[in-house]
Order: structure tokens, then C-alpha cells, then sequence
């Protein structure tokens, strides 16, 4: 299966939202293509939509906190919401929610960073 990167932009925030999966096969695509956006488009914050996210491994990972290192360089948040139970133990295992909040859904989401 492939990774299906969709992305929304609401004022400085860029929303991403993926689907299938995020593996060393799709990480190289989704680190480039995010990058892209946030020099592009002034982007302060993002938001992680994870509902449909089936699988992530470690480069996945790799991808998320290099984009969470990037937009805190711009002193911004990032925040993950919709996660799944089984992508929830990973961040759990990886101890990324100790550095990157998580919100039940995008509404939420948008509204914790000051965006509604």
C-alpha cells in the first residue's frame, strides 16, 4: 500500500493529513513535500491528522520529528490528533508525546493553536 498526503492550510497552520502508509518507502516523499510547504508558505504550526494513517515504522517517525524540529525552529507547535490505538503505542514507545501534544480531533486540533 501507498501514503496519500493531503494538505489544508488555515491562516499559519498547515494541516496534514495522511492516509495508508508511512514507511521508509513513502518517509522520503512526505519529509520533502512538507518541507516544501512550510518554506513556501510561511507555515508557524501543523496539525497531524492520523485518523487513516494503517501503519508506521520508525522512518515514519524520523519524518514526524524532524518536521516537529523544523517548526519548533520557527517557534511553533505541532499537534497530532485522531490517532490511532495502534499508531497511539508507537508514539507512546517512541516517547514523542512527551514533546508533541495530541488532540482527540482536527477541530480541536486547530482550536489549541489558536485557529478555528
Amino acid at each position: 500500500m501507498s501514503l496519500t498526503i493531503e494538505f489544508k492550510i488555515k491562516q499559519d497552520v498547515l494541516c496534514i493529513r495522511l492516509n495508508g502508509e508511512l514507511d521508509h518507502h513513502t518517509a522520503d516523499e512526505l519529509r520533502e513535500k512538507v518541507t516544501a510547504v512550510i518554506e513556501e508558505k510561511a507555515i508557524r504550526h501543523i496539525v497531524l491528522n492520523l485518523e487513516q494513517l494503517t501503519f508506521m515504522d520508525s522512518s515514519g517517525l524520523g519524518v514526524i520529528l524532524g518536521r516537529y524540529k523544523q517548526i519548533k525552529q520557527l517557534h511553533g507547535e505541532m499537534v497530532v490528533c485522531a490517532i490511532t490505538p495502534a499508531i497511539q503505542r508507537l508514539f507512546d514507545m517512541s516517547g514523542l508525546f512527551k514533546i508533541i501534544k495530541m488532540e482527540p480531533t482536527e477541530e480541536f486540533a486547530l482550536q489549541k493553536l489558536g485557529v478555528a
